[in-house]
């Protein structure tokens, strides 16, 4: 079994995306110490943004591919992803590799494969919330990955800019979640 860890947050060890992630992928090694884990951290080693010479570097989708679970820390910026998750993404979306199209659509052809998502948003979004029209993160992964034939998984710290105390809580709480999701 091979886990593949993604971390995008600039925050360093301060950052809450990082924390949830980093207990996802301690609790699957943990059922299964035996994975090998590959760690791809976009921010001490980014990937430029996608031109047409990069675009033929098959390294990045080579190592989704043969993962058979992806954990990926994803905060919010700007009501949406991290330009450096972005520059990941652009390298997944290969038609013929990851999709095709045909006469009915569009087609995914990445099955079998676990996706969980670890979100960091400094405020609240969910549906019926002041700011719910403003979620960019979560909506954009979970249709990105639907696009390649991949239902993923999240688990979510929210409200992290509110007060210490709610960041303090939402992050306990996220962490919690990692317990169901390695089952």
């Amino acid at each position: 079994m091979t886990i593949l860890h993604i971390d995008s947050s600039i925050s360093g060890e301060n950052s809450a995306s990082r924390a949830v992630s980093r207990s996802i992928v301690d609790r699957l090694r943990a059922q299964t110490p035996e994975a090998d884990i590959v760690v791809r951290d976009l921010v001490s080693d980014p990937l430029p943004h996608l031109t047409f010479d990069a675009f033929a570097d098959g390294t990045v989708l080579d190592e989704f591919l043969g993962a058979d679970t992806v954990v990926v820390g994803a905060p919010m910026y700007n009501f949406t992803l991290p330009t450096q998750l972005k520059a990941w993404i652009d390298r997944l979306l290969i038609a013929g590799k990851t999709f095709r199209y045909t006469e009915t659509g569009p087609e995914g052809l990445v099955k079998g494969k676990r996706v969980i998502v670890a979100l960091a948003r400094g405020g609240f979004y969910d549906d019926g919330s002041p700011a719910a029209s403003l979620e960019h993160l979560e909506s954009y992964l979970r249709g990105v990955f639907n696009f390649i034939g991949v239902e993923p998984e999240f688990v979510a710290a929210d409200g992290l800019a509110v007060s210490p105390e709610q960041r303090e809580s939402s992050i306990k709480q996220a962490v919690g979640e990692t317990l169901r999701l390695a089952a």
